[in-house]
């Protein structure tokens, strides 16, 4: 069974209350579940958000709030899976990478997540994949799609760094009724499980729930940085690849009149600073994937890459589905398995993510001090791991007093044709 909640937080009462305390991450769930109320929209800070757009509805908003990531944050370990203090749930962890070439050089790291995408559909255990893409007409943004084919996940494979609003399409995804597996964010995964509490559609359907490790969603700040460093403006563009095309690959920036610009991962990344997280991610109880079936991860020593490779991801299976799910791609030739891994190792591949959890029963007594609204949280031992450092509490709560977590809620908007 599911941990009861912390005891302690105030929850949100409302969307406008987690997006003007900066608990949104814009993940879509608004637009999804009620779509005559809410439509997710570009803020002036590059930051997806839900803008009213209809006639408010207690009704909707209390069932969006159930499963919002700005109101809960749980996971639940699954029997038979043994459980880190910092990593969870886990059943199998191991470097792993596409069994096609052309999938791991394109994709980001070593193509796991294309690539068990592309082994659902091939296999029919997946009708459709539900994730997100590059915007056609604006590159250097993303949108949710559903990919029907393997080549469509090919084709729309690497990481977007930057806002995506994925579980904007789950209903439509629910409404077609048919096998579908969801490639998202951690945060993500947490809407997901937290919505199939109510809706048993997604028990019925949804086959698998893949992750990536992450490491913050930027808002559109640092991409806008690349354009003016380049002097480009952004009705410009015809590509903006965040990663792939090689191991970490590199920020590649075409124009519609021919320009080509690169960055390496290291010239985007090195400088933490300059990342534009959102603060969602800096408050984020779980960025490693705990509600999902398997989790890909970067496995960089110390957690940065020194040069280019082959690609390798490392995989963390969390459930026996998740299991099963790996097992069959490796047998099949769509994964290839790589040497084995332990919680330990993940520590050394990314130390951010040990600090971020440890760091997190302080930053929420942070905003508790500065009388701040936070999810409510079972199942992933905040309390247990406490580091219990002063310096990161102070901070949260000067932060949080200080209105630096602190948005605008957008103004109404027209309704989604």
């Amino acid at each position: 069974m599911t941990a009861p909640r912390a005891r302690g937080a105030r929850r949100p009462q409302s969307i406008r209350e987690v997006v003007e305390n900066g608990l949104c991450i814009g993940c879509g769930l608004c637009e999804a579940l009620g779509p005559d109320q809410w439509r997710m929209v570009v803020t002036p800070q590059g930051r997806l958000r839900p803008a009213p757009c209809g006639t408010a509805d207690p009704a909707v908003d209390a069932a969006i709030l159930e499963a919002c990531p700005g109101t809960v944050a749980e996971a639940e370990a699954e029997q038979g899976a043994r459980v880190d203090p910092v990593w969870g749930a886990w059943r199998h962890m191991g470097e792993a990478w596409a069994g096609d070439a052309d999938i791991r050089f394109r994709a980001a790291t070593g193509g796991v997540l294309t690539a068990l995408g592309v082994h659902l559909l091939t296999t029919g255990k997946a009708d459709f994949i539900l994730h997100c893409a590059a915007d056609p007409d604006r590159p250097m943004r993303s949108r949710w799609v559903m990919s029907d084919t393997a080549e469509q996940v090919v084709a729309r494979a690497g990481s977007r760094y930057g806002p995506s609003d994925t579980l904007a399409g789950l209903e439509a995804a629910l409404a077609r009724a048919r096998p579908f597996a969801i490639i998202a964010k951690p945060c993500d995964a947490g809407a997901v499980r937290a919505r199939a509490k109510a809706d048993p559609r997604l028990d019925r359907w949804l086959v698998a729930l893949l992750v990536m490790v992450c490491g913050g969603a930027s808002d559109l700040g640092k991409s806008w940085q690349v354009l003016e460093e380049f002097g480009i403006e952004e009705d410009e563009l015809s590509l903006f690849r965040y990663r792939g095309y090689g191991n970490p690959g590199r920020t590649r920036v075409e124009t519609q009149d021919g320009r080509a610009f690169e960055k390496t991962y290291n010239q985007m990344w090195g400088d933490a600073a300059g990342w534009h997280i959102q603060t969602r991610c800096k408050l984020c109880p779980d960025a490693i994937g705990e509600a999902a079936d398997i989790a890909a991860a970067d496995i960089w020593p110390d957690g940065a890459p020194v040069g280019e490779d082959a690609g390798f991801n490392g995989v963390i299976v969390r459930t026996a589905r998740g299991g099963a799910l790996f097992d069959a791609a490796v047998a099949a030739g769509d994964l290839v398995g790589g040497r084995e891994h332990g919680p330990r190792d993940y520590d050394h591949f990314q130390p951010h993510q040990v600090h971020k959890k440890r760091a997190m029963a302080a930053r929420l007594r942070g905003l508790r001090a500065a009388a701040k609204p936070h999810y409510a949280h079972a199942g992933l031992r905040l309390e247990a791991l406490d580091s219990g450092d002063r310096a990161e509490e102070a901070g949260a709560r000067r932060r949080a007093e200080g209105g630096r977590f602190a948005e605008r809620m957008p103004s109404r908007v027209a309704k989604r044709a």
